[in-house]
């Protein structure tokens, strides 16, 4: 073997080692990819900061390109790339592109012994559950409403994410170029969430109705379920951050509505030096009247979606359309959602019967009795 090919080789084999220090490192901190500017990541980016923070976990934020991050470290994306998108080890100890915050919670809390989130009792537990998947999949709805909706939100979103996305030195002419393209494909999937001309009035009731059941339960308890945040809390956040932080319509109903909701949202985005050793969650039976108010709300607006959309997607429909507080909703087919209330039942049948009869008794008038059946 010549001197040359030696050296190549070498060269190889100096390069391989050096990914690999490299895929370590981004590993041991957790690299979460699908940040934006401060105000305006993306809400499960959002959430899972926060997370992060809480919990005191190292993690590396990268802004820019998810696509393009993890084709310079040879790994494939996801099918499809969500934001945010975490690198995490698989059992082989390859890095994996992971992309779902529910499991990805779940998966630290077992990674990661100190500062949990989900409460030991397995029937607060549920309920925080319900709560996390309200805050992940209908609070949702109204941030992209608002965002959308309105002309006046739809020029802010579609001036500033632009300069965030990709440069804050962009040219005048192209980040017009990149408005216009952002804003035509957003305003035109408002009706694939639901948000239309009918439904347009339904959303923000809804909406205002939840800043003031937020306001009410949070002048009782400092979180959800006590003194100690739970991932139900950290969803919830994250919707919040745009409606509350970025979004003018949605920011201006809440600062009329409740301040100590925006304040509970500013103080959400960095918990990471909450005492949780003098702090604790309550138990389902002591919790304030105000957390019912809140599961009505679920009752009232979430459980029909979830099993119009379930029926929808079992029968092979595009669309589905039902009655959600008396007026009618109408919108695309998700098969996510649908998942989503398969593993909800998932979750209620693995309690053992006293906790399902404490979890009954708990959610009793509110409405979501219907999906435990």
């Amino acid at each position: 073997m010549t001197k040359e090919w030696l050296e190549y080789l070498s060269l190889i084999k100096e390069a391989n080692s050096f990914k690999d220090r490299i895929r370590s490192y981004i590993s041991d901190r957790n690299e979460l990819m699908g940040v934006g500017g401060q105000k305006n990541s993306p809400p499960y980016t959002q959430k899972m900061i926060s997370v992060f923070r809480y919990r005191h976990i190292a993690y590396e934020a990268f802004m820019g390109n998810v696509v393009g991050r993890l084709h310079k470290l040879n790994i494939e994306p996801p099918k499809p790339v969500l934001l945010p998108t975490i690198l995490l080890r698989d059992e082989s100890g390859e890095l994996q592109p992971t992309t779902d915050s529910t499991p990805i919670i779940r998966r630290l809390e077992k990674e990661y012994p100190a500062r949990k989130l989900l409460p030991e009792d397995p029937a607060l537990s549920f309920i925080n559950y319900l709560l996390e998947d309200f805050g992940d999949e209908w609070v949702t709805k109204y941030m992209f409403h608002y965002r959308w909706h309105f002309e006046e939100d739809a020029d802010n979103a579609g001036t500033i994410l632009p300069l965030v996305d990709f440069a804050i030195n962009a040219p005048e002419d192209l980040l017009q170029e990149f408005k216009k393209g952002i804003a035509e494909r957003q305003i035109g999937r408002l009706w694939v969430v639901g948000s239309n001309a009918t439904t347009a009035d339904l959303i923000d009731t809804s909406y205002r109705r939840f800043v003031k059941l937020m306001d009410d339960h949070l002048s009782k308890s400092q979180f959800l379920f006590g003194d100690k945040p739970s991932s139900a809390d950290f969803a919830i956040y994250g919707q919040l951050t745009q409606l509350i932080g970025f979004d003018p319509t949605s920011r201006e109903i809440a600062y009329a509505t409740s301040r100590r909701l925006v304040a509970w949202v500013d103080v959400m985005a960095d918990l990471s030096g909450h005492d949780v050793v003098n702090s604790s969650w309550t138990s389902l039976e002591d919790s304030p009247s105000t957390l019912k108010e809140i599961m009505k709300e679920f009752g009232k607006m979430y459980v029909p979606a979830l099993l119009a959309n379930a029926n929808a997607i079992m029968e092979g429909d595009e669309t589905w359309e039902t009655e959600i507080d008396g007026s009618v909703w109408k919108q695309k087919a998700f098969p996510y959602q649908a998942k989503c209330l398969k593993w909800i039942k998932a979750e209620f049948n693995i309690l053992s019967e006293n906790n399902k009869t404490r979890v009954k008794t708990f959610l009793k008038g509110t409405g979501c009795e219907i999906i435990l059946e």
